[in-house]
């Protein structure tokens, strides 16, 4: 009697492990790592989605600033973490399709290291020139670009930014002659466009919109494949006269590689569920992004695709990170 007793204890003790670890996901909270400091475009898209995104999955999602290196410290420490589903990644496109074919020293690799989860927002440029420039279409400004070889400068946020690759890839498919002129920061590349230092300036839409309402500034396109909520008026590049531009920067959820499939999946649908909330879609058009909800698959093409379209301008053009 007693050792069928111990028996049945002892094997009560060896299921109970097992019972553990095979409670239903997520057990516990989750934290979502930002790979730049808080008041950024991606600390706000992580706190505008992870409310949201804690209701759906029934745990909360704690958002913790990891930044440094460019975003590849706090995607290192994802890339690195356990494969569990409760380290997640919001990931931006400068770290995960641009750093890598800028000669950066990456100590992960993006298309390896980490699983797609889903898109989560993009966020366009606009064309925007100052008002003295006598251009006030997509057209215009190539006719007279071209006219004007060389004379027409261009502001960034610094070389190997996004604003920088979106200007040059506009530059390759219309075949202009503008000269960039990097400054550390948009804000002060504005600054100088508004001032008729310089000429052109591809902007986030949050930074210019004003300016452009006041009449500070001209806004002819937005960057995006589609046009944008925020400022709906504007038509796409693609639209007013390159066919196949697209450009901007952009937001997903990753988790590290060999996170179980079954996991990734609850993780994007609960993703797409929290995108969908009519607050988090205004939240991110107050701010001049597209929610862009989708499915890993979804996810894993369009890295792809950005990965080589990114490195092929890279190469082409010989841009070089400083």
């Amino acid at each position: 009697m007693k050792t069928s007793l111990i028996g049945t204890m002892l094997a009560l003790g060896l299921a109970l492990p097992g019972a553990a670890a095979a409670q239903a996901y997520p057990a516990k909270p989750l934290r979502l790592i930002v790979t730049f400091a808080a008041g950024g475009g991606a600390d706000f898209a992580a706190r505008a989605l992870a409310p949201k995104l804690g209701e759906a999955l029934g745990q909360p999602v704690v958002v913790d600033n990891r930044p440094g290196a460019n975003g590849a410290l706090g995607a290192d420490l994802v890339a690195k973490a356990a494969p569990d589903g409760y380290t997640l990644l919001l990931g931006a496109a400068g770290t995960l399709v641009v750093a890598p074919h800028l000669g950066a020293n990456m100590p992960f690799d993006p298309m390896k290291d980490l699983a797609p989860v889903g898109l989560v927002a993009v966020s366009p440029f606009v064309v925007t020139l100052h008002p003295s420039i006598q251009a006030n279409s997509v057209r215009e400004l190539i006719a007279l670009a071209k006219a004007s070889p060389g004379k027409i400068n261009y502001g960034t946020s610094g070389t190997g930014g996004s604003p920088q690759l979106a200007t040059e890839l506009f530059k390759s498919m219309t075949g202009v002659n503008m000269v960039h002129v990097p400054y550390k920061g948009l804000a002060p590349a504005l600054t100088d466009l508004i001032g008729g230092q310089i000429q052109v300036v591809f902007a986030d839409v949050g930074l210019v919109k004003g300016h452009i309402a006041g009449g500070k500034l001209k806004g002819l396109a937005v960057t995006s494949a589609t046009r944008t909520a925020a400022m709906p008026e504007l038509p796409t590049v693609a639209e007013a006269g390159v066919p196949g531009y697209a450009a901007g920067t952009w937001y997903g959820i990753l988790v590290p590689a060999g996170t179980p499939p079954d996991i990734v999946a609850r993780l994007s649908a609960d993703t797409r569920r929290a995108l969908a909330f009519a607050e988090v879609k205004a939240s991110f058009v107050s701010q001049g992004m597209e929610p862009a909800a989708s499915t890993p698959e979804q996810f894993s093409g369009y890295l792809r695709d950005e990965y080589a379209k990114w490195g092929k301008l890279i190469r082409d053009t010989g841009i070089k990170a400083q």
